[in-house]
């Protein structure tokens, strides 16, 4: 069944180009670029994934391809994250219009801790060290609490458009699903790192043997397997199909959309 689930992340393919193809028509074509680029850098690495998707921290992949390597993958997430957060960020800006200072700042903010999220997920793949991976979690948990927060805010008390309502809905309810689920996924990796030697769960000194190791098995190392485990069970299957397929590219385009109305 978990095999045909990953095989079934191809339909993510189609959909995120279509959602490409059907921004760069009017009138979604002639959206803010700072909504309109980080959409659709989003629709087309998602469907790379979709393609040749993998599992950073065990070096999983489901087709034994360069293609699936973990530094190619990750090479072309970064930008995606960086960008996608700003475009979230920005959107809070955009709706707050100047009315409440501490709505630009936290803004700002969650730019911020997705840039240090990044610098904590390559530390984990280039150094091989699985704990630093709860550092960038825990990163992706306070971007979004602040991204609830303001949603919140703003809902209660700002002055805005009718049509931008809807958006501060969504995004007060992914933060109510989202935050209650990384948290789980926070408490699974904190027992993958218990369950580690001392020795492993240390934060190692820098040496460039351990560096340039990590970095060729980031650029070559592929295991091949489609088992439950492996993947990160249901916790890890349902954050590849709302991140790469449904949730997310979903939220983004209808950002796109909001704003070409």
């Amino acid at each position: 069944m978990y095999n045909y689930l990953l095989w079934c992340l191809k339909i993510g393919i189609v959909t995120n180009l279509f959602l490409f193809f059907k921004t760069l028509s009017e009138p979604f074509s002639s959206v803010d670029v700072y909504l309109l680029a980080p959409a659709q850098l989003l629709f087309l690495i998602s469907a790379y994934r979709c393609l040749f998707p993998n599992n950073y921290s065990r070096k999983i992949v489901l087709h034994d391809t360069f293609f699936s390597s973990i530094f190619l993958t990750r090479f072309l997430v970064t930008f995606v994250e960086v960008t996608y957060i700003y475009q979230f960020s920005y959107v809070l800006r955009l709706i707050n219009d100047d009315q409440f200072l501490i709505v630009d700042l936290l803004s700002w903010i969650m730019v911020l801790q997705v840039s240090i999220s990044q610098f904590f997920v390559w530390s984990a793949i280039l150094l091989n060290e699985e704990n630093l991976y709860f550092y960038e979690e825990l990163g992706w948990f306070v971007i979004f609490s602040i991204n609830t927060i303001l949603s919140i805010f703003l809902y209660f008390f700002a002055e805005i458009h009718s049509t931008q309502v809807v958006l501060l809905i969504i995004s007060t309810i992914f933060g109510f699903l989202y935050l209650p689920w990384q948290v789980i996924h926070l408490r699974m990796i904190k027992r993958r790192v218990r369950q580690m030697s001392q020795s492993e769960r240390s934060l190692p000194a820098f040496k460039k043997e351990i560096f340039f190791k990590g970095l060729r098995k980031s650029l070559y190392e592929r295991i091949k397997v489609t088992d439950y485990d492996s993947w990160g069970g249901w916790v890890g299957m349902t954050w590849m199909y709302n991140y790469w397929i449904i949730l997310i590219p979903g939220w983004m385009f209808y950002i796109v959309y909001i704003f070409s109305i």
